[in-house]
């Protein structure tokens, strides 16, 4: 029965606009939840994704899969840079790829694991300031933005909600390696 009462108001943010809206009574979110929701190419998934990242003032724990998005990697070293706490785990294997920007976030500063406990790490997630949380099918690459068909949806003043994505990230970069230039030597 408990799953009933999440499912309804996550089919509603999906079926609903791009703008913040309530969730619907009843919800385990809270009487403050707000969502956005986005689809690419078209309806600005990207923009989701770049309005938690700026919008984040403490932290941000990213969960990704693939990360070529140069666009996005500039988000997340600026909001380092203005003393944002970021911290990303990510595929091992896609770190490889010759796009990934992990060696940028890395090379600014930033905290990078990765994760090869499974086939593929195929979290797509982010968590900003213990209270929101962005996910969907979007990966942070440029191809989720112009040739994909993807999601994403931001969930804002959720933050038991935000602490169960919290918990999943914290699980999967405690068993991740330090990206190879932060490892100890």
């Amino acid at each position: 029965m408990r799953r009933s009462i999440l499912i309804v108001p996550l089919a509603a943010a999906l079926l609903g606009g791009c703008a913040l809206q309530p969730p619907s009574a009843g919800s385990a979110l809270g009487s403050n939840a707000r969502y956005e929701v986005g689809f690419s190419p078209g309806s600005c998934a990207e923009c989701i994704v770049f309005d938690t990242i700026n919008g984040a003032q403490h932290s941000l724990r990213v969960a990704a899969y693939m990360f070529t998005h140069r666009g996005l990697a500039d988000a997340l070293i600026a909001a380092h840079r203005r003393g944002v706490d970021v911290r990303v785990v990510a595929d091992a294997r896609e770190a490889r790829q010759a796009e990934s920007r992990l060696h940028a976030l890395a090379g600014a500063g930033i905290p990078v694991r990765l994760n090869g406990r499974f086939a593929i790490h195929h979290h797509k997630f982010i968590v900003a300031d213990d209270n929101t949380v962005e996910t969907g099918s979007f990966n942070y690459t440029q191809a989720a933005t112009r040739n994909n068909a993807e999601n994403a949806l931001r969930l804002v003043d959720v933050p038991t909600l935000a602490a169960r994505y919290t918990a999943a990230w914290q699980a999967s970069w405690d068993e991740s390696q330090p990206y190879p230039s932060q490892a100890p030597q």
